[in-house]
């Protein structure tokens, strides 16, 4: 009886601090996604800075990161989109109170992504070297390629940690202590950069390995912070090593019901890099570094709508479980509104001052000529994905991620990809560009059709 009195307790008080059931809507979305926001903003700092040291090593060096960059998407894709399933499912089990089922998301969560990590740990022993020399022939770019990725997948457990913990932080409502942990993983990765790159107070110049070492470094610090702010501070949810070890096969289903869809759909953001790097790689190493570049400076203003997802998401998976259709349509018309303004700004930086943010990478004459129309072109369609991110965000809450594959599917290979490959055979290579508008609008008309079948379908 006492324990049963214990439960009932705990259960009663979280029923009265969770926020997402009845705070002011607004003011519900800005407290979960600012934080989040933040932290994306300085994720996408992290992502440039990172570059820029990269860049001083060499061109060639920058490329290599560039190349790596769709097996890293890969990892992350894995870690995030089980993070989305886990998130979904935890979210709405607390919107209909059933704490238990909480608990189970939480702890199956953790070991699957463990799993992960051990796939990638294979992948890095064998597949990185065949997959860095398949994008180039230039024998110095494989290397640093090679170096570069093998580390980051070998020694990946942060990535999967770290995704994970600040998921469960989010899930909750507990959006400023996942800022905290991301804040601090970035900052670390930012600190030890130029240290183990060129080999600052005693350290060995290390160079690319250097570079990768201080990535994992800053997941593996950002990781064991969000480990430790989930038992000291989540409440909500109650982790168990005996749990963990002992997953029930409905929740593994559960989770990858809403993750496999979503790992899919950010996979092929992975798939589709790779195809840009062999497209741009027939005209030039320097062109694949324009595109390596602008993935790095459009994170600038895409983070912080990704963050706004973020803090959605949730938000929208507890009111369905509450069944508030009013509180689940006033988040989406605002987080819309505030999507759009933040991408705004990107194009109008992006058509000024694309010379200005090219050199940051310390680009050569070469850089800037391919480079700066490359920017302006791509810049265009920053708001149609504003809109397309924030009515996808409902796919995924709503355990409907089936819907943001199909519209990422159709985007980024269907679209996106073949466009490239026939601008490609102009012989331009700025006109290659385009066909991230003519994706994008593909984009956003599969999506309306897609969120309005969605909502004709809901329970509420």
């Amino acid at each position: 009886m006492d324990r049963e009195l214990e439960e009932k307790n705990i259960n009663d008080k979280k029923t009265e601090e969770n926020k997402m059931g009845v705070m002011p809507v607004k003011k519900l979305i800005v407290s979960m996604s600012l934080p989040m926001m933040v932290s994306m903003l300085v994720q996408a700092l992290y992502n440039i800075v990172d570059s820029v040291f990269v860049s001083r090593i060499s061109e060639d060096a920058l490329t290599a990161v560039t190349l790596a960059f769709p097996m890293q998407m890969l990892m992350f894709s894995v870690a995030s989109g089980t993070a989305v399933g886990i998130n979904a499912l935890l979210s709405r089990s607390l919107g209909e109170k059933n704490f238990d089922k909480a608990d189970d998301a939480a702890n199956t969560g953790i070991l699957l992504e463990i799993f992960s990590f051990l796939v990638f740990v294979i992948v890095g022993l064998t597949v990185v070297k065949p997959f860095i020399c398949s994008q180039t022939a230039n024998e110095n770019i494989q290397n640093y390629g090679t170096t570069y990725t093998t580390i980051c997948c070998c020694i990946s457990i942060g990535v999967f940690m770290q995704m994970t913990f600040e998921r469960l932080l989010q899930s909750t409502g507990r959006t400023f202590l996942s800022m905290i942990s991301q804040i601090t993983g970035a900052v670390i990765n930012m600190i030890l950069d130029p240290i183990l790159i060129f080999g600052l107070f005693g350290f060995p110049k290390m160079e690319m390995a250097g570079a990768a070492i201080a990535t994992v470094i800053g997941q593996v610090v950002a990781s064991c912070l969000g480990i430790f702010m989930n038992i000291k501070f989540n409440k909500d949810i109650r982790l168990s090593l005996k749990k963990i070890l002992k997953p029930k096969p409905d929740i593994v289903k559960a989770i990858y019901g809403v993750g496999v869809p979503s790992i899919l759909m950010i996979s092929i953001g992975s798939i589709m890099t790779y195809g840009m790097n062999k497209i741009l790689g027939k005209f030039s190493d320097t062109a694949t570094a324009v595109f390596g570049s602008y993935y790095k400076l459009q994170s600038f203003f895409f983070m912080p709508v990704f963050g706004l997802n973020n803090g959605l998401i949730p938000v929208l998976a507890y009111n369905l479980g509450a069944a508030r259709k009013d509180r689940i349509d006033e988040a989406l018309k605002f987080a819309l509104k505030l999507a759009v303004c933040i991408m705004l700004v990107g194009t109008i930086v992006f058509e000024l001052i694309p010379g200005t943010l090219l050199k940051v990478f310390d680009a050569s004459d070469n850089m800037l000529e391919i480079g700066i129309p490359a920017l302006r072109i791509i810049a265009v369609h920053f708001p149609i994905a504003a809109c397309c991110i924030v009515l996808g965000s409902e796919f995924q809450a709503f355990s409907q991620s089936i819907y943001s594959l199909i519209v990422s599917l159709c985007r980024q290979l269907l679209v996106l990809i073949p466009v490239a490959w026939l601008l490609s055979l102009t012989g331009n290579v700025n006109n290659i560009w385009w066909c991230f508008l003519v994706a994008e609008i593909v984009s956003i008309t599969i999506t309306v059709i897609s969120f309005r079948r969605v909502n004709k379908k809901l329970p509420i």
